[in-house]
């Protein structure tokens, strides 16, 4: 009889303290036991696996020399932090990530004691570690603070900010680069793991410091002779690098995946540090899942899918995305027009200029995690006759609102911007919600802003947004499928400001800015059947607005429903606006917005969402009945 095996190191770790129990040489085993436990839980969920994988090692080893949650981590975007969930105390609720009323797929102070920042958009970990590393000296505190940022992360403006005002302040600051591309490092290995533990150890720290006490009786200009010198003979074995220019004392790079290399250079960090320290680590996304290995990203982001064969479920097969009728309109409009350019920040792939760039590779930039640089970088291409597309998603688009505003708008730039994730994005929750691009850009002066309500809508807008020069224009459409509408070979060119009516009707009118349409006129037919004869109208253009089509449904109805996958202060904004100074709200017209509700909301499957927030066809139904003081279930008008 074989003996019973021992249970798995991983169930006797419930919370980083557990995992501190350990000897140091138990710790590759956890790793592994981790992986796999990681793994498992993604294959049933879906969500973020490669990051995920490439940060094992990392994690258990930052739980292992740390005393978090006293000390605080920071994981930057949060792509990454499953692991670390697992760790620290939500293990048997791992299985829920992503679904509705499960964890979040990101970090999230709410959640737990050990997610001292949420995070979810890139490039803000440096900033909130170094505010929380100030607050703590303010206070006399002595806990450590650490920020863990990918090399892609590390691509975005704010990060250097970060950098350079940590560099100044001195503050007691670790930032751990995750390098998973090798965009930055050299090759890696015994040689430099050994260099950087004698870096980050007592013996040239200590002569560091020693040298700067000597020097303080020597003067100012010797000071800085003196510290020039130990730092650039440091340089011939470590290598200097832009990092220790801005002020940090940099470490590495070392192997992210050998736990012999990570853990006695967290700890000479820990024990012996000063002021701000960045450790280069090198890690490889995917690490440990041959399907992942071998997959061209790494498994980033994956739907449900079997662990022996790495196989992804995949949605049915129905309408075309969203997505992809964008890049298959761009692309035909680019055939007829040479000047036309795209511009991604970093999202090829989720905006669908991947596609684009595989037919226009010249005319393709991918500016990285930029979207403040790659709305003026459009800008400038603008000025010189290029018709630049600048494809963002809704939530991203807010990083560069300056630049929309000051580079952009204020000049009149042709500048277009298709929004992808307009709305509800389902398992990414309420830090990738598209709610307020309406709301910012409909507030500029010279902003065409337009809505497509289905497919064949959005292949419009493309032509539209192409042959319009006048000055900035967007067009919002959703993740996701389209609804199965017939596709037009190419599409026409929209009057600006001008909206549709697409059904006829007498008493009730539905007003829909976006893809709602469908779901107004399923309420249409539930309302004609109650006696209710109801006009359904495509907007289109939430600015400019269609006065001429909203002057005619507030004259010959009794009651006017705005419906928009919105915030407060869009769409239904400006229809109340124009009513207002027209003084038809006076004359007897009921008027009711449908918009998005004004919280963070969580994340869950979009019909879900919509339902609860009164934006599917039973709730826009409701609110007619609501408006005109009848229940539902009433008998026919």
């Amino acid at each position: 009889m074989n003996p019973r095996p021992d249970t798995p190191l991983l169930d006797k770790v419930t919370v980083p303290a557990d995992l501190r129990g350990l000897p140091e040489t138990a710790l590759p085993q956890l790793a592994a036991e981790l992986r796999t436990e990681m793994i498992d839980a993604v294959s049933q969920t879906g969500g973020h696996l490669g990051a995920g994988l490439g940060v094992v090692e990392l994690t258990v080893a930052l739980h292992y020399v740390f005393n978090t949650p006293q000390d605080r981590v920071i994981w930057d975007v949060g792509h990454q932090a499953y692991p670390h969930k697992i760790l620290s105390g939500r293990r048997d609720r791992i299985r829920t990530l992503r679904q509705e009323g499960g964890l979040s797929g990101f970090t999230k102070r709410d959640e737990s004691a050990y997610d001292p920042f949420g995070a979810a958009h890139s490039s803000t970990s440096i900033s909130a570690g170094l505010g929380m590393a100030v607050a703590r000296d303010l206070s006399g505190g002595k806990n450590n603070v650490i920020a863990v940022i990918g090399d892609g992360a590390l691509s975005a403006g704010m990060a250097y900010e970060a950098l350079n005002n940590a560099g100044a302040l001195g503050s007691r600051l670790i930032v751990i680069l995750n390098d998973n591309d090798m965009s930055i490092a050299p090759p890696v290995g015994a040689m430099s793991a050994y260099l950087a533990r004698l870096a980050s150890g007592r013996t040239y720290q200590g002569f560091r410091e020693f040298g700067k006490k000597l020097t303080g009786y020597l003067g100012e200009r010797a000071d800085r002779a003196i510290t020039r010198a130990v730092e650039h003979a440091r340089g011939y074995v470590t290598g200097g690098t832009l990092f220790e220019e801005m002020g940090f004392f940099h470490i590495g790079p070392i192997d992210g995946h050998n736990l012999e290399h990570l853990v006695p250079v967290l700890k000479n960090v820990r024990d012996h540090g000063t002021g701000p320290v960045l450790i280069h680590v090198v890690t490889q996304k995917g690490k440990g899942y041959a399907p992942a290995e071998a997959a061209a990203d790494k498994y980033h982001g994956v739907n449900r899918f079997d662990v022996i064969t790495g196989a992804q479920a995949k949605a049915p097969a129905n309408a075309p995305s969203y997505t992809k009728v964008f890049a298959q309109s761009l692309i035909q409009e680019a055939r007829e027009d040479e000047r036309i350019v795209a511009v991604t920040a970093a999202m090829p792939g989720g905006t669908g200029l991947d596609l684009f760039g595989e037919a226009f590779p010249g005319r393709t930039f991918d500016v990285g995690i930029a979207e403040q640089h790659g709305v003026t970088f459009a800008a400038g291409l603008a000025t010189e006759g290029y018709k630049p597309f600048a494809a963002i998603y809704s939530t991203f688009l807010q990083r560069a609102y300056d630049q929309v505003v000051h580079d952009v708008a204020i000049q009149k730039l042709p500048v277009r911007f298709p929004i992808d994730r307009a709305g509800y994005v389902g398992a990414d929750g309420a830090t990738h919600c598209g709610a307020f691009d309406t709301t910012f850009l409909a507030s500029l002066p010279g902003f065409v802003v337009m809505a497509a309500a289905d497919e064949a809508e959005l292949r419009h807008m493309v032509r539209t947004a192409a042959s319009y020069d006048e000055g900035p224009i967007s067009f919002r459409y959703p993740r996701g499928n389209g609804v199965g509408v017939e596709m037009p070979e190419r599409g026409s060119v929209l009057e600006i400001g001008k909206g549709r009516i697409v059904k006829e009707g007498t008493k009730v009118a539905l007003l829909s800015f976006g893809t709602r349409l469908a779901d107004c006129l399923l309420a249409a037919e539930e309302l004609g059947a109650a006696g209710l004869s109801t006009t359904v109208a495509d907007a289109r253009f939430a600015k400019p607005l269609d006065e001429g089509l909203v002057r005619r449904l507030a004259r010959s109805h009794d009651v006017l429903v705005t419906v928009e996958e919105g915030a407060i202060g869009g769409f239904a904004s400006h229809v109340l606006h124009f009513l207002a100074h027209e003084g038809l709200l006076e004359s007897g017209l009921k008027v009711r917005p449908l918009v998005l509700p004004d919280e963070f909301t969580d994340h869950g499957k979009p019909e879900k969402m919509y339902a609860a927030a009164g934006l599917d066809a039973a709730g826009i139904v409701h609110a007619v009945f609501a408006t005109l003081g009848r229940s539902v279930g009433a008998q026919r008008a």
